[in-house]
């Protein structure tokens, strides 16, 4: 006999165990957000209020937020009440700038500007407030906000915006593109291409722009001179990091050990601290090849290319294990080009 919605709601309040609780509320939400959606936010609701595991009241908004429509005023007053306790004040800003709009955006200025909260509640009201309006009040920051500081918040842009109206923004811009990513010919057009293709998919799950990720972008000219003063790279791996940088790309597959991070021309110099050079006390390395360029790393484990070992306009990829207390290269692969088709296949 199928449960009713009234069996789920009374198994939701009488389960001591946060595991069965989590699997309860999730068939819940299966199999009665399409036909009853306000009985389960209703449920979820009484739940967050007054139900008896406490941190479940706190992990509920996540799901009234999803379950609520866009400007759904009815709950404004539920998220209202959120944001004034402690335990609910972080996920509840989400649900009151969703219910009530730019009407939310003078309450949530004024949790910023609250010292007594702690910094991560008055950084996300400023991220949710970014969000909505489009304005870059969280550009160059981590999109989680749990990871800014005091001084990244931006208080004085965002009275000044207040004092204006409330502007609607255009919004964080994509990263700007090489054209031949959509219309690739040469063979290191082909792998990127596909390289491309993989990270798009990552990119359409979730994507902030105010910190984009997964992304192969057109880099600034100045980090690609300051790379071309350092060092004589192989032409297939320069124009590569001139028209397709990568941007935060990390490749999460059981191939590499603990994803790859692939770098960018942003990264590259920088990248090398810890293998050939070591920024606290200044000095070079001397176990570490000073023809190896580290361009990615898997769990530290760093991939190199070689770049006395040019041959066709590019040069073999070799890796080594970190932590054995000297580097053991080995040859990973006979040019960029193969590195790169292989982190597609």
């Amino acid at each position: 006999m199928a449960k009713t919605i009234k069996h789920f709601e009374e198994s939701l309040f009488t389960e001591d165990d946060g595991s069965k609780f989590s699997k309860i509320k999730d068939k819940l939400i299966k199999s009665f957000s399409t036909t009853d959606r306000e009985k389960v936010i209703e449920i979820l609701i009484q739940y967050s209020k007054d139900g008896k595991m406490l941190h479940w009241r706190n992990f509920l908004l996540t799901d009234i937020i999803d379950l609520v429509l866009e400007d759904e005023t009815n709950y404004s007053d539920f998220f209202e009440w959120t944001i004034t306790k402690p335990e609910l004040t972080y996920w509840g800003i989400d649900g009151l700038i969703k219910t009530k709009g730019i009407k939310a955006y003078k309450t949530l200025i004024e949790l910023a500007q609250n010292e007594s909260l702690p910094t991560e509640v008055r950084a996300k009201a400023i991220k949710s407030i970014a969000i909505h309006s489009k304005q870059p009040f969280d550009r160059d920051l981590p999109k989680d906000p749990g990871y800014w500081k005091i001084e990244n918040f931006r208080i004085d842009e965002l009275l000044d915006w207040q004092s204006k109206g409330y502007n609607q923004g255009s919004g964080h811009k994509e990263p700007q593109i090489h054209p031949t990513l959509k219309n690739p010919k040469t063979e290191l057009e082909k792998a990127v291409s596909k390289l491309n293709y993989k990270l798009e998919i990552e990119r359409n799950k979730q994507q902030d722009l105010s910190n984009p990720t997964d992304w192969l972008a057109i880099a600034d000219e100045n980090k690609i001179a300051e790379i071309e003063k350092k060092w004589k790279l192989p032409e297939n791996y320069l124009l590569f990091l001139k028209n397709y940088s990568p941007i935060r790309v990390f490749i999460d597959d059981e191939k590499f050990f603990q994803g790859l991070n692939l770098y960018g021309a942003d990264d590259l110099i920088k990248s090398q601290n810890g293998y050939s050079f070591n920024s606290i006390t200044n000095e070079i390395l001397e176990d570490w090849p000073s023809n190896y360029i580290v361009i990615a790393d898997a769990g530290a484990d760093p991939y190199c290319i070689d770049i006395t070992n040019i041959t066709n306009n590019d040069a073999p990829i070799y890796t080594s294990m970190h932590g054995n207390g000297k580097w053991e290269f080995e040859k990973y692969s006979d040019s960029f080009i193969d590195f790169l088709k292989d982190i597609v296949e």
